[in-house]
């Protein structure tokens, strides 16, 4: 046998060996074909009743949606390019989310204001199983972060699409919404604030103290270390904890329960969020400004810089990416943990979530938990692409 023909026996092998990858989305997909499409509640708080896919959509919808889980299925196994990999990942993706609204339609009988369907268990397998395969790929594709960004962009205007179309109209979420569409707006602007607003009083507060800590070496110590014990204490236990305080500074203090303080509510939230923000911000702070090349240093120093005009045209600039890094991490930890305030009355999606679980109500805990993932998911791809474009920029520079 000729050494060409071996080579392209071995291609021929390398292009249909299992992905490892793959052997996973494989086994998720097939356990989703064990487990409901969707489920039907004759009222929204009564036991669901499953549907397989075949239950769930009028007679050749399910068949074809089925053949399209299987061949994505065999792609994913297969070492095929990442590009393949992507588009038949984004195209189960799609299919998946328009069969579910068609399921909702389906199942809901003629005039029927009570009933609700939602996803099934199989539906969220097979999200997360494609969602992975989908993830891979464009890990494996090492898109620039602007073609990240876009892509997101992409898929929030195919989700919006899909709202508008009115394909999820029967769905019991947008139900759901509908009955609380104006508390719903309300509460995802105080969502925001509690994530985004204790994330940037972090970072005004944090960066200058991690910059000292960076300074005075004997003072790094002990500020990471209290800031480590804060981190260690249970969210709802430091909620709890800022109760009384809060509550003695709105009773004492000339004009403070004017602006918002209270011992329960969002100011307890807020305070407990810019807490558990401080150290990630203070520590990578830190750990960037350290890890800043001496070489650069002592070239500004043999240039005449102040030590401010080296902390701010050297220093700050390279360990930029590393702190943006803590920032990122914050931003995503928030995003969750806010919706703890709601136990406190704090607000926020959390209030859907726990509501819902009083009620045993589970559409109700997927309106707040749901916009919860979503935004965590999109701060992380955004602040990740933001971080890689500006260590890009450094190793250029």
């Amino acid at each position: 046998m000729s050494i060409s023909s071996i080579a392209a026996t071995s291609n021929r092998t390398r292009r249909f060996a299992l992905d490892k990858l793959g052997v996973l989305v494989a086994v998720l997909a097939l356990a989703g074909a064990f487990l409901p499409f969707a489920m039907f509640r004759p009222t929204r708080i009564a036991a669901g009743e499953a549907r397989n896919l075949f239950e769930a959509l009028p007679g050749l919808a399910g068949w074809m949606l089925a053949g399209a889980l299987l061949a994505a299925t065999i792609v994913a196994l297969l070492r095929l390019t990442a590009l393949l990999r992507l588009v038949v990942g984004l195209t189960v993706l799609a299919l998946l989310l328009v069969a579910i609204g068609w399921s909702a339609s389906w199942l809901t009988p003629p005039d029927n204001t009570f009933a609700r369907v939602g996803p099934g268990g199989g539906f969220w397998t097979w999200l997360f199983a494609f969602a992975l395969l989908v993830t891979d790929a464009l890990a494996r594709m090492k898109l620039r972060p602007w073609l990240r960004i876009g892509m997101l962009v992409l898929v929030g205007a195919g989700l919006g699409l899909l709202l508008v179309s009115g394909v999820w109209q029967d769905l019991s979420i947008l139900k759901e919404y509908g009955n609380r569409a104006q508390a719903f707006w309300q509460e995802g602007r105080t969502h925001l604030w509690l994530a985004f607003g204790s994330v940037m009083a972090a970072a005004v507060a944090g960066i200058p103290l991690g910059i000292l800590c960076y300074r005075v070496a004997p003072l790094r110590a002990v500020v990471l270390n209290l800031l480590n014990i804060i981190q260690t204490i249970p969210s709802i236990a430091l909620f709890g904890l800022l109760i009384a305080p809060l509550a003695w500074v709105a009773a004492t203090v000339p004009g403070a329960s004017a602006i918002g303080i209270s011992g329960i509510g969002a100011a307890p939230a807020f305070v407990a969020l810019f807490a558990y923000s401080l150290l990630p911000v203070v520590s990578n702070t830190v750990v960037g400004l350290l890890g800043v090349s001496p070489p650069a240093v002592e070239a500004a120093k043999g240039m005449g810089m102040t030590g401010w005009q080296r902390l701010t045209g050297v220093e700050l600039p390279l360990a930029f990416p590393v702190i943006l890094t803590g920032i990122r991490i914050v931003l995503v930890q928030n995003i969750g943990l806010a919706t703890i305030a709601a136990l406190i009355g704090g607000g926020g999606f959390g209030v859907f979530v726990f509501q819902g679980i009083g009620q045993t109500a589970m559409d109700l805990v997927l309106l707040g938990a749901v916009p919860t993932v979503v935004l965590a998911f999109a701060a992380a791809v955004v602040l990740d692409a933001i971080v890689d474009m500006s260590s890009r920029g450094e190793r250029a520079a």
